[in-house]
């Protein structure tokens, strides 16, 4: 495409995030497709390149997406940089682009105090020995890096040699990453918990566990604590084998002897190869009456769960009157209330919550401090909706979170790596919510 530039001609150019973009120069738009983003940055760059070339100078890009603004010098031959040939060419008044983008670094100087002084101290006594003078170790000297942007247009011209530093979108991803990754001193416990069925508990407990297991390495187990039909164990990956909660529990006192390995909890759980998670399954095909769990038997159970993994998340079932619902919420650290936008669901979490004030200081505390997760279950729902119950429950709760609809949490096997981007990043924004009543 041909155009009369102007000798300085203007150019901005506007991304979005499903791969299309729009280049204006001299206030004419040329739009842009691309099957990704990076083939859409790599076509308008290639086209400013051009332009430079025509101009046969470099020439300045300004560009906006959902990371910010900012300035860019094109070189004719297409290259990203030498800011310094840009405002040689278009004029002494205008500001290297560099120092825009650039991170500034303070040159350390010396404190003229210290050098105008003009006193030594020749005529001083010498000690007569002498100790030895200071000096840095050479072990574990830290080399301050500078900080370059990772993700998006701006981690793309970062490692095509741009100094650009992250931006808070990207900054935000990474401490929510480091709080999902760390490792706290002894086990924590975690319970999904709301009443009614169909709340989005056992996609809560699974996709969590994933998040945890994923960023922070082995030893999370997801626990299916259902005496009616609990589903965790459909929807994840299944062993060799078929043990049960019911095949663990008459084990727990071998387990928890002097001679049981890390290896043996592997007779009990299955593993989630992708995830890294294991599943402890409850038994869907018997009646609830032929699995009842007693406060104690919970108790062993837990013990055991404790002992082989850092972090237990706790699929809790419907039944909030059961001995093993009871003795869970005695034995949860952080408590999440999973529910979707529907209003039976919302009001089931909130009467929860408010119900569990009532019980005893522990559970108390627990609702104070719960973490809401709030999914958007129909594809038609509108996202307004997901947002009004998470304001809802902001004066019962310490966080509460909104999840997008994703097609992939409705049936079937659930993966973290087949969910869209965004509901990926909404389940770690989850999990690190999560992860700070830890």
């Amino acid at each position: 495409m041909s155009l009369d530039l102007s000798p300085s001609p203007q150019l901005s150019a506007r991304f979005s995030p499903d791969a299309t973009g729009e280049l204006i120069v001299d206030g004419v738009p040329e739009t842009f497709a691309a099957e990704s983003t990076e083939r859409l940055r790599e076509a308008v760059l290639g086209r400013v390149g051009e332009i430079a070339a025509s101009a046969g100078r470099p020439v300045r890009l300004t560009v906006s997406d959902e990371e910010g603004d900012w300035l860019l010098a094109i070189q004719p031959d297409g290259s990203i940089g030498d800011e310094e040939a840009l405002s040689v060419a278009q004029g002494p008044d205008l500001a290297p682009v560099s120092s825009r983008l650039a991170t500034t670094r303070e040159i350390p100087t010396t404190d003229p105090a210290a050098t105008d002084s003009g006193t030594t101290d020749a005529t001083a006594t010498e000690p007569a020995t002498r100790e030895a003078p200071a000096r840095e170790s050479f072990l574990y000297v830290e080399r301050p890096r500078p900080d370059r942007a990772k993700q998006g247009f701006r981690g793309a011209l970062a490692r095509a040699g741009m100094p650009l530093s992250p931006s808070a979108a990207e900054l935000r991803e990474r401490a929510e990453l480091d709080a999902v990754s760390r490792h706290w001193a002894g086990p924590r416990t975690i319970a999904i918990v709301n009443g009614k069925g169909g709340a989005n508990k056992t996609p809560t407990t699974a996709l969590l566990s994933a998040v945890f297991a994923r960023n922070g390495g082995s030893g999370v187990l997801a626990w299916d604590n259902n005496e009616t039909r609990g589903t965790l164990g459909w929807r994840t990956e299944k062993d060799d084998h078929d043990a049960t909660v019911q095949s663990l529990l008459p084990a727990t006192d071998e387990l928890m002897s002097a001679g049981a390995r890390t290896a043996d909890i592997g007779h009990f759980v299955h593993h989630q190869n992708a995830d890294k998670y294991d599943v402890l399954r409850s038994n869907p095909t018997m009646l609830a009456t032929e699995q009842r769990i007693s406060s104690e038997d919970f108790d062993r159970l837990h013990t055991v769960a404790t002992k082989f993994y850092r972090l237990v998340i706790i699929d809790s079932g419907n039944d909030e009157s059961a001995e093993r619902w009871l003795r869970m919420i005695d034995h949860t650290d952080q408590l999440v209330i999973a529910t979707t936008a529907l209003g039976e669901h919302a009001e089931a979490g909130a009467l929860l919550l408010e119900a569990l004030l009532q019980r005893d200081a522990h559970s108390a505390r627990l609702a104070r401090e719960a973490v809401v997760i709030v999914s958007q279950s129909e594809r038609t729902g509108p996202a307004a909706d997901v947002r009004r119950v998470a304001r809802g429950f902001e004066p019962l709760a310490r966080r509460a979170v909104t999840i997008p609809f994703d097609p992939e949490m409705h049936g079937g096997r659930l993966s973290f790596e087949s969910l869209a981007a965004r509901t990926q990043r909404a389940w770690l924004h989850g999990a690190a919510a999560v992860a700070e009543g830890l």
